[in-house]
């Protein structure tokens, strides 16, 4: 949790469900193992697990509004009622579906933590950005009051393992993982709009600048654009890393913001 009263994953934008707006304290129980567990009824081999597993596919298949119960039901075999037994709504499901996705990018990675910070850093950014590709309806949830589950917590854990060597205070290194999350999912945010827009369209982001060409051309030789004008050629190139280059820049100036905070220090004991 954030001094802004935000998780520090979350996305600053969003115009789909929030987290936590279901029955929190079963969200709760469901996340750390301590509710009941059916015990009649539903069909054998049903299970919370394989619901949010289904959940979750489902969703990174067809979006989150495709996510129903009785959807999964079909998906798993089973009446509707069998999956209130195990989960109340889709509000609750959606709090275990994102502790289950936010776990992923830390299950493949080893429990050493990284070299130094730098290290630490890159893999957050690169493992953030992996899994919103792989699961972008992520970007259309509203994280602001996240249920914090054991994947949640443990993915801030070693978040925070990986950073202390920055030498910052506790309220920074928190800042530093939001400055970081919100970068990639910024650019992520972007590539899957671009996606979204071919998708709904039918025109390639090609077609669609090469309609717009003829009064672009005609408005940079206007001379009422030129800085604009004056840009190589290669200026908006796909070929161009923008996620790289961010997040070297990123890591840059943390980087400046450690020495400084080293220097504080040194002349301080001086």
């Amino acid at each position: 949790m954030t001094n802004d009263g935000t998780t520090a994953g979350a996305a600053s934008k969003a115009d789909g469900p929030a987290t936590g707006s279901g029955d929190i304290a079963r969200s709760l129980e469901l996340l750390w193992g301590t509710g009941e567990r059916p015990s009649r009824g539903p069909k054998p081999g049903l299970s919370l697990d394989r619901i949010v597993t289904a959940a979750v596919a489902v969703a990174d298949a067809e979006g989150l509004a495709a996510v129903s119960m009785r959807r999964l039901s079909t998906e798993l075999g089973t009446g509707t009622m069998s999956l209130y037994r195990y989960v109340p709504g889709k509000a609750e499901l959606l709090d275990l579906m994102l502790d289950r996705v936010q776990g992923e990018p830390f299950a493949a990675r080893p429990d050493e933590p990284p070299a130094d910070w730098r290290g630490a850093i890159d893999g957050m950014a690169r493992g953030h950005l992996e899994n919103l590709r792989r699961h972008p309806w992520l970007l259309k949830i509203n994280q602001a009051r996240t249920v914090l589950g054991p994947s949640a917590l443990r993915g801030l854990e070693l978040a925070l393992t990986g950073l202390r060597g920055m030498g910052l205070r506790d309220p920074e290194l928190i800042g530093v993982i939001i400055a970081v999350n919100s970068f990639v999912e910024g650019l992520a945010r972007t590539q899957a709009d671009a996606a979204e827009a071919v998708a709904q369209t039918g025109l390639s982001d090609e077609a669609f600048w090469d309609n717009q060409r003829p009064y672009l051309e005609r408005a940079m030789l206007s001379g009422a654009y030129p800085v604009m004008a004056g840009m190589a050629e290669d200026t908006f190139s796909y070929d161009f890393d923008q996620f790289e280059f961010g997040l070297q820049r990123l890591i840059a100036g943390f980087d400046a913001l450690v020495r400084e905070r080293a220097a504080e220090r040194a002349a301080s004991r001086t």
